[in-house]
């Protein structure tokens, strides 16, 4: 069997919530329902509620009300599914939309501080690959992925992780709380205390992994009774870490096949989302060029075995390449490393310096 799931992209989850939910919440109710084994088609808005696409002037990103995105699809009843068990999600395909887009947001991103002018990129999507006026000479090569797979969180796992993000908000984090206002749909109590969907969970949620691709299977434990699967935030290609806070952000029609797996049947069970995926193999080498960085500071301060501060300084280095050698404003190699790069970590072992490298395919330049 076959469930289709339509949304309506061409409005915001604020004015057409069928469907279409963007909190977390342990007893929302189901938009539908299937068996193990049966296809699930659903119909995804972009992570950024199509609010990047409808911009025309990057100005307009710094008064940009976030409190509506990250709309998901969902949720659908897996029937059968208890706590203790296991969901499969086989993505079979996904169908993204002609128009795409990215933005350097001032204050985010990993290099959120050094960026504080904003930067939009519109996308067209053509033949499987992207390219845009503001990244003249630049080509990105598809590869399509579901940023956010979820499942309802319990009672116990909603108030545990909703009281750990407010005690990083009380000492002065940047956490994006429950907000009534942009909630959908406007049940209460869900619109005041539900969870924003836009971190990672134990449940899923936005996990931004590009191997959760079609071939994958993505694997999350089940927190309440019928699973309560989401989908969401689909991204045309992102290179591993999306850097400045967006990728290429895209609407997009998925195509998953769900299996369970019962409790008494596993050897083992996943705490976070793990994922089942073939490493592509291509068929002739890929040219790159790789930056690496390890926890010094730019005023020659250590700090130890610091992978967030390693992977900052491998970014750095990685800009200041591109500007130097590619001619691309900062704003430009800051947006091609969130869209193509991707963050590795080399060892965590070489005490008091990890190393984290930043790697970048040298095909995404094209002449023009």
């Amino acid at each position: 069997m076959t469930l289709r799931l339509a949304v309506d992209r061409s409005r915001s989850i604020l004015q057409s919530d069928a469907n279409s939910h963007n909190r977390v919440w342990p007893d929302l109710p189901a938009v539908g329902a299937i068996d193990p084994g049966d296809e699930l088609v659903a119909e995804l808005r972009d992570g950024m509620d199509g609010e990047l696409l409808a911009i025309a002037d990057a100005a307009a990103l710094t008064t940009l009300d976030l409190g509506a995105n990250h709309p998901l699809t969902g949720p659908v009843e897996v029937r059968g599914a208890q706590p203790g068990d296991v969901v499969g999600v086989e993505v079979q395909s996904i169908e993204p939309a002609a128009r795409a887009a990215t933005a350097v947001l001032p204050g985010f991103g990993l290099l959120g501080d050094l960026f504080q002018r904003p930067f939009l990129v519109h996308w067209e999507i053509a033949d499987g690959v992207a390219r845009s006026q503001q990244m003249p000479g630049i080509a990105i090569r598809g590869r399509p992925f579901l940023g956010c797979v979820a499942v309802a969180p319990s009672v116990d796992l909603h108030e545990r992780a909703g009281a750990r993000e407010d005690a990083l908000a009380q000492q002065g984090e940047l956490v994006l709380g429950p907000e009534a206002a942009t909630a959908r749909p406007a049940l209460e109590p869900y619109a005041s205390r539900g969870l924003r969907t836009i971190p990672p969970r134990e449940n899923g949620g936005n996990l931004d992994v590009p191997q959760a691709m079609a071939g994958s299977r993505v694997l999350l434990p089940v927190h309440v009774p019928g699973a309560m699967l989401s989908l969401g935030d689909p991204h045309f290609a992102q290179g591993e870490g999306e850097v400045c806070g967006t990728a290429i952000e895209v609407a997009a029609t998925a195509t998953v096949r769900v299996s369970l797996r019962r409790s008494g049947e596993l050897r083992w069970r996943p705490t976070f989302p793990a994922i089942e995926f073939d490493e592509p193999v291509l068929a002739a080498p890929r040219p790159c060029f790789l930056t690496s960085g390890i926890p010094v500071a730019a005023d020659g301060t250590s700090s130890q075995m610091d992978l967030t501060l390693a992977a900052r300084r491998a970014l750095i280095e990685l800009v200041d390449w591109l500007e130097a050698e590619r001619g691309l404003t900062r704003e430009q190699g800051y947006v091609l490393a969130s869209v193509a790069a991707d963050l590795r970590v080399a060892e965590a072992v070489n005490v008091p310096n990890g190393l984290v490298t930043c790697r970048l395919p040298l095909d995404v330049f094209v002449s023009a």
